[in-house]
């Protein structure tokens, strides 16, 4: 069994059937699983929403609100949408399966319920989410400004930290509904794909600033993928300074040099002398461990502007 699928979960159980919980927690138990119950819709949402489990295994019939809602309001929430949901439900007959599905559901039990099969499913739910998260992470960790798009809602489904900061300096986004030009731009964008053909996006912004956007689809997924990426010259300059520990000014340097320009063409756009402008690339050819302006260009070009 692969590694992440032997690591303990936290599983939600929403069941209202005394006994149906007492066999399904002490199964879980057994298996070193921690496990939250909620009797009732109400319970459910809230517990999910601050404790986040793993995954949820959900019972489809309940008084009040039923399984089916629950579900529809836990992917309607972009706090808890992530969470793979199980259902446990008596009715096997097709429409209710796909009324499962439908609703947000990742699977589904049947009753009498069998633990060994409760345990195989969790498992399997739980190794899939957890590489999803480590996934997204990983783009957090290396700075991608990466967002998953819903085609038919427009909502936002994930987004990394970078890709929310962008959304929020270039549309003024918070909540979890892309910004009308963004999904304008990203349905052309689709269209182009199937013709072949590359529509990237951009928009401006201030100082020079501009996002750039490339898109992507996911094989087999209905989500489409959405790649950001800021251009100019602050985003250049701070680029260059955490890829090669520089100061700002001498960034600032190595930047307009690697667009080719002269040292006196540097000094008029910084408004320095030419012999200052000589002093920083003295600093920045020791930094970057090169002895000519062309070492020192292609560098910047190959990591500062990457």
């Amino acid at each position: 069994m692969d590694k992440a699928a032997q690591r303990s979960a936290l599983v939600l159980i929403v069941d209202d059937v005394p006994d149906n919980l007492q066999l399904l927690h002490d199964a879980l138990d057994a298996a070193g699983h921690t496990v939250l119950v909620a009797t009732h819709g109400e319970a459910a949402l809230q517990r999910a929403r601050l404790s986040l489990p793993d995954v949820i295994l959900l019972d489809a019939v309940m008084p009040g609100m039923d399984g089916f809602e629950v579900a529809r309001r836990l992917k309607a929430d972009f706090v808890t949408r992530p969470i793979p949901i199980v259902f446990m439900t008596g009715l096997t007959e097709s429409e209710h399966v796909v009324a499962a599905f439908a609703a947000g559901g990742a699977d589904y039990v049947t009753k009498p319920l069998r633990p060994p099969e409760v345990l195989a499913r969790i498992a399997a739910h739980t190794a899939s989410a957890r590489q999803m998260q480590q996934a997204r992470s990983a783009l957090d960790a290396f700075g991608q400004a990466t967002l998953a798009l819903d085609p038919h809602s427009g909502r936002l489904l994930w987004q990394t930290a970078l890709a929310s900061q962008l959304l929020q300096r270039y549309f003024a986004v918070v909540g979890e509904q892309a910004p009308d030009a963004l999904l304008r731009w990203a349905f052309n964008a689709q269209q182009a794909r199937q013709a072949g053909q590359e529509l990237p996006g951009q928009w401006p912004g201030e100082a020079g600033q501009r996002l750039l956007a490339s898109f992507h689809l996911v094989p087999g997924e209905a989500e489409w993928l959405v790649v950001l990426r800021e251009d100019g010259v602050q985003s250049s300059v701070a680029a260059l300074v955490a890829a090669f520990r520089l100061t700002q000014r001498e960034a600032e340097v190595l930047h307009w040099l690697s667009l080719g320009k002269t040292n006196r063409d540097i000094a008029e756009i910084l408004g320095m002398s030419p012999r200052t402008v000589n002093k920083h690339l003295e600093h920045v050819f020791a930094k970057l461990g090169v002895e000519t302006r062309t070492s020192a260009a292609a560098l910047a070009l190959g990591r500062g502007h990457a």
